[in-house]
């Protein structure tokens, strides 16, 4: 009997002798996907080979002034190649990795804030952080050390992390009030949040994820939405950031919402080598 496709003959050929418990090629090729960057990301991490991409953001859409600076973690493959963390933290974020991962990544943004006193930074954490030590050890050891670092940092938590432990984060965040460090919640909208927690946290910046965002100008609907998440911000006392934003159009619609501040490729791409930071010195700190 003749194949349906010819394509489908030399697939059937390649994945004839699949691995026990791979039956689905599609599995397969995913599982082994998975575990070269689960052993890309263990390399790095081991030989610190981390660093952040810093990202501005912005106030409104006329304005070049600067409120802050977000910290993407990254980290660098064999060939030194810059890996953005899109294109590994989904593999390793319930995983043990994905802790120490938050771990370089504090230590990066902490290290920058004690070197640059004028830097207003923000690093992206998760509620899998509270609960480890060396992340909570390494927050503590810095906050100690320079007084002026909490006022000076922001820690990003996703709506999707925070509400898995809503009362841990509310109470890691309680505990935290008198350091002064801000708390932003990253990418709202893109899960789902209890409102009711608001009243318990101690959000300062609500991050309105970027799918709200794109094409924001030919979207009635979207533009419903953020008019509804901006009540919501003011109502709590937050200021409001829109990410990914990648056009004028957009960036002018937001402003003419309400948003406070804007993120996005239209301003400025993350780099490793901001304007305020030596170079050669950001790579040996980390």
């Amino acid at each position: 009997m003749k194949s349906e496709h010819p394509l489908i003959e030399p697939l059937m050929h390649r994945f004839a002798n699949l691995p026990e418990g791979h039956d689905n090629p599609l599995d397969y090729a995913v599982s082994q996907r998975d575990r070269s960057t689960l052993g890309m990301v263990k390399e790095a991490v081991k030989h610190r080979q981390t660093l952040l991409a810093y990202q501005p953001v912005l106030y409104g859409s006329s304005t070049d002034k600067i409120a802050f600076h977000e910290g993407l973690i990254r980290v660098l493959d064999p060939t030194g190649r810059v890996i953005p963390a899109r294109e590994f933290m989904t593999v390793i974020q319930d995983t043990q990795l994905g802790r120490e991962i938050d771990v370089l990544a504090l230590r990066a943004g902490l290290i920058a804030l004690s070197e640059h006193a004028d830097l207003r930074l923000s690093i992206n954490m998760s509620a899998r952080s509270i609960g480890y030590k060396p992340w909570t050890t390494m927050l503590t050891h810095w906050l100690d050390r320079d007084v002026t670092i909490g006022e000076r940092l922001i820690l990003e938590i996703s709506e999707q992390s925070a509400m898995q432990m809503p009362e841990l984060v509310a109470s890691f965040m309680e505990q935290l009030q008198s350091k002064k460090i801000c708390f932003a919640l990253d990418n709202f909208g893109a899960g789902y949040t209890a409102i009711r927690y608001f009243k318990d946290m101690y959000f300062d910046i609500l991050k309105i994820d970027g799918q709200f965002v794109r094409d924001l100008v030919n979207n009635g609907d979207n533009r419903a939405i953020i008019s509804t998440m901006l009540a919501i911000a003011h109502n709590f006392n937050m200021i409001t950031v829109a990410e990914q934003v990648e056009n004028r159009e957009d960036a002018e619609t937001l402003s003419a919402l309400g948003v406070d501040c804007q993120q996005g490729y239209y301003y400025a791409a993350p780099t490793t080598c901001p304007e305020w930071a030596d170079e050669a010195g950001y790579r040996k700190s980390n």
